[in-house]
């Protein structure tokens, strides 16, 4: 076995039949709203599909397994809180968007503070999303790095070398349909891409389940999916990410921040063109995204399994993340394995394209828009808003490099999938926080929201390990990822309230 001439025929074809199908499916473009909204409504279904398939890309197909690898199934008591906030988002948080028509997530902010913390909020949203989605980028790009190291033709190429051509191809693809077709050409080619990757899953379980090793048992703390910690001091509970209440806890309030504030998703939601349909896409999702992470991190056990629990570096791996990758380019039938690697190059593009045309939607709406396309005509808006989509695709691929660089240093290395859901939860209590301070109460004003904005972003930098937080005499305490967003909203509607009364008092 090994990856052969019939896997890269499957590879190559499959990356020429998407830009080819995104192309056919995105219809005429006319004006900005069909390029960013899908113009009169994109189906529920498709829409759920998109959602999913957006939120969980290669990070999920990757990184999953190899956290189950790594550790154990904790990670699966995240998703109960995932479930918890997208039926709060959709009770209270998408009736506020259809109250009027919302081009993007913080067009809400600038009715209810003005444009000041709609600039804010867009901004810091963009700045997430390059940080989050970098990371995204630069793990599509493992599989297709080790297919190029496996094949011969590169032997001779260092690790970063082979990152680098592998995430310039990624985003060549993507940015083909992106530019031209837009969000429906995004969403319908997450409803491609989504059934390919989750049939490759499927496909990969097969095979390994068949060819397991019958003398080598799992250890008990591998299948391990609750876990209290009661049994750990305070200080230990806080920074330990995979607790039950820590998990469920925090991961409905980075849910309710990820899709009811983020406009990577929330422009899905309001794709739908009504709030009946927005609704079904958004809880409908939160199923799905529980049986699909069950699905990568039972693969990560048999992984294990079949490797006989040896470390990545004994595999020749540069890093836990790519024991995956290993498997299907090595160990799989010839044709399988290109048709698993276009499922990774699927979960990557779906993710890569939303990104790209979410950013895309941000920063016309949300900054050129307001100040320098006043004037403009339909026709004059969408090529700026395509110009903008590829300014994007540069930058992204900048960042994924950089990644690419820090990852492949030597040390002790997250999972990427943690530290892309760790850099979207710093960011998203500052925004969480905004929306709340709006919505909870109609008294807190501009300057107030802008104060705990920005407090609850900076506090959260001594919360968590590194530059800042060393500053600070004796250790600290250390928050883990999930409750990142919990204790930055909390932050930032404490000190709005604060902010407000206080002006109050001193009046």
């Amino acid at each position: 076995m090994g990856f052969g001439t019939l896997d890269y025929i499957v590879v190559v074809g499959y990356l020429v039949g998407v830009a080819a199908i995104g192309l056919k499916t995105s219809g005429k473009q006319t004006s900005t709203r069909d390029y960013f909204l899908g113009g009169d409504g994109i189906p529920w279904w498709a829409v759920l599909f998109s959602i999913v398939a957006t939120e969980t890309s290669t990070l999920t197909f990757i990184s999953i397994p190899a956290v189950a690898y790594g550790g154990n199934l904790t990670f699966l008591q995240i998703t109960i809180g995932y479930l918890i906030g997208r039926f709060a988002v959709a009770i209270y948080f998408l009736p506020r968007y259809y109250e009027g028509e919302l081009k993007t997530a913080y067009t809400f902010l600038e009715h209810r503070f003005g444009g000041s913390m709609r600039n804010a909020a867009s901004s810091t949203f963009m700045i997430t999303r390059l940080l989050a989605d970098g990371v995204r980028l630069f793990a599509t790009a493992i599989p297709l790095a080790i297919l190029l190291r496996l094949g011969g033709a590169f032997a001779g190429w260092a690790d970063l070398e082979l990152y680098v051509l592998s995430i310039a191809v990624i985003t060549a693809v993507t940015m083909l349909y992106t530019f031209f077709g837009g969000i429906k050409a995004v969403v319908w080619m997450d409803v491609v891409q989504m059934s390919v990757y989750i049939g490759g899953a499927f496909i990969a379980l097969y095979v390994l389940m068949g060819n397991l090793p019958e003398d080598f048992m799992l250890p008990a703390a591998k299948t391990q999916i609750f876990e209290f910690g009661f049994d750990l001091s305070f200080k230990e509970f806080i920074s330990q990410p995979y607790t039950l209440i820590t998990a469920v806890v925090g991961g409905a309030v980075f849910s309710l921040a990820s899709h009811g504030t983020d406009q990577l998703l929330v422009q899905r939601v309001l794709a739908t063109g009504n709030l009946k349909d927005a609704r079904k896409a958004m809880i409908s999702s939160g199923f799905i995204v529980m049986f699909q992470f069950a699905l990568f991190l039972v693969i990560g056990l048999l992984l294990y399994k079949f490797y006989l629990g040896v470390s990545p570096e004994q595999l020749g791996l540069a890093t836990m993340d790519e024991i995956f990758s290993k498997f299907i380019v090595e160990e799989l039938p010839a044709g399988i394995s290109g048709l698993i690697v276009a499922a990774l190059f699927a979960a990557a593009m779906s993710s890569l394209s939303s990104s790209l045309n979410s950013l895309a939607s941000a920063t016309t709406f949300d900054l050129y828009k307001p100040y320098f396309g006043k004037e403009n005509t339909a026709e004059e808006d969408l090529k700026v808003s395509r110009i903008i989509t590829m300014v994007w695709g540069v930058i992204l691929t900048t960042s994924a490099i950089l990644f690419a660089i820090l990852q492949l240093r030597e040390g002790e290395r997250p999972a990427v999938v943690e530290l892309g859901l760790g850099i979207a939860s710093y960011t998203y209590g500052g925004l969480l926080g905004a929306f709340l301070l709006g919505m909870l109460s109609s008294k807190p004003e501009k300057k107030d929201a802008l104060l705990g904005f920005f407090a609850g972003l900076v506090a959260l930098l001594f919360m968590v390990k590194g530059p800042a937080q060393n500053i600070l005499p004796g250790e600290g305490l250390a928050l883990a990822w999930p409750l990142y967003t919990l204790v930055g909203s909390i932050i930032v509607v404490g000190t709005g309230f604060l902010s407000y009364y206080g002006r109050r008092l001193l009046k």
